[in-house]
């Protein structure tokens, strides 16, 4: 029996398919050679040119001469994107912060508002409500609108829709987040959870940024995690993965708000921070992270006072290691702030108990190196997503 015959690809799609790829390029990547473009992108110079043609008429990139020129003879122009031509609205619902930011294609940055706001008071309506004044501010400000949203947030949110099954910190439980923004915005949202998109964020244009296979740990009110497998951000049924911080590594340790005892935050988190820096209860987190800096100065004291939770860390990890075999571990949140000395232990600790890790002899443990920013910017990357592949 004959296998019916499979269809073959229209140039249309073809050239949408080149076009969202250079965009992509050049958004992450940032301004590049036509030559350069054509190599990196496998493609023929002549495609090149006819693509940033378009785009440059469609005004979303322009030409200029490079700042600093290589040899002699006439300098290749480079293709840059222009920010204000594709513009996002991030937007960080943390416990308590709420900070809404414009971002343009590239990645730029081009205007934020932000929010005190009370631990566990925050009501969603109000969220709505703030979001809608920044997205109307910023666009007046800059002359240019957002094409699209995405959210962050500190819970576990299903990705179809933007529903927030639970952030416990928040006191939230099954709260239509997309739906209601998309009703008061009229713009597509994707709602995120803030530990998975500070890991986008880190694999796109920080620490993990030319690996491939990484676990991105937070820790902040609670712990959370981000998987980068294959280069793409790993999601999960549901969009649920990454909920490293309840994965249960004490089962007679303390009790957990998830309702388990003994989960991996309660023994590396904000109150084990607290508990192993001797700081008072209701010390926030800048006084957590001043106390993590003073130790990098004094190695052996750093040890002393941070060898429980650097033990329970690197147990946790050493199992994440096991699972998801990545070849980099990058620490967020409040765990980027611990002294050197210490993650230098914690990296020897995962290698030695980690048979995956021992195999390879691959594994890294660093810090992330976009701090707080990690989940605005995470999110602002999800709303890019599906805007680049259609402008």
């Amino acid at each position: 029996m004959a296998s019916p015959p499979t269809a073959g690809t229209r140039p249309d799609d073809v050239r949408r398919h080149n076009r969202a790829a250079l965009l992509r390029r050049l958004h992450v990547g940032g301004p590049c050679t036509r030559a350069a473009l054509a190599a990196e992108l496998g493609l023929n110079r002549s495609t090149i040119k006819t693509l940033v043609d378009g785009l440059a008429e469609a005004g979303l990139v322009l030409e200029r001469v490079p700042s600093q020129r290589a040899g002699a003879g006439r300098p290749s122009l480079l293709v840059v994107p222009r920010s204000t031509a594709v513009v996002v609205l991030a937007v960080d619902v943390g416990v308590e912060q709420l900070t809404v930011a414009a971002v343009g294609i590239g990645g730029d940055v081009l205007g934020r508002r932000s929010w005190v706001l009370e631990r566990g008071r925050v009501l969603p309506a109000d969220v709505v409500d703030r979001v809608a004044e920044a997205r109307r501010e910023l666009a007046e400000r800059l002359g240019a609108d957002a094409m699209a949203v995405g959210v962050s947030v500190p819970g576990t949110a299903r990705r179809s829709d933007g529903w927030v099954h639970e952030a416990p910190n928040l006191h939230w439980s099954d709260v239509p987040l997309g739906d209601h923004l998309t009703r008061a915005l009229r713009l597509p949202v994707q709602v995120g959870n803030d530990a998975d998109l500070g890991g986008l964020a880190e694999h796109t244009r920080g620490a993990a940024r030319n690996t491939a296979d990484a676990v991105y740990l937070s820790a902040d009110v609670g712990v959370g995690g981000g998987v980068i497998s294959g280069g793409v951000l790993l999601r999960g049924t549901g969009g649920y993965v990454g909920e490293l911080g309840h994965m249960v590594v004490r089962p007679d340790g303390r009790q957990c708000y998830c309702g388990c005892r003994g989960c991996w935050e309660t023994e590396v988190g904000e109150d084990a921070l607290r508990r192993a820096l001797s700081l008072p209860g209701d010390a926030d987190r800048a006084a957590i992270v001043a106390e993590l800096r003073s130790l990098a100065g004094d190695p052996e004291l750093a040890g002393h006072r941070l060898r429980g939770v650097a033990d329970w860390l690197a147990l946790g990890l050493a199992n994440a290691v096991n699972v998801l075999a990545p070849e980099l571990v990058v620490l967020g949140g409040l765990l980027a702030a611990l002294p050197p000395t210490v993650v230098a232990g914690v990296e020897e600790a995962v290698r030695r108990r980690s048979m995956v890790a021992r195999a390879s002899g691959q594994l890294r443990v660093s810090p992330a190196v976009l701090g707080a920013e990690g989940p605005l910017l995470g999110a602002a990357e999800l709303a890019f997503e599906p805007v680049l592949a259609a402008v």
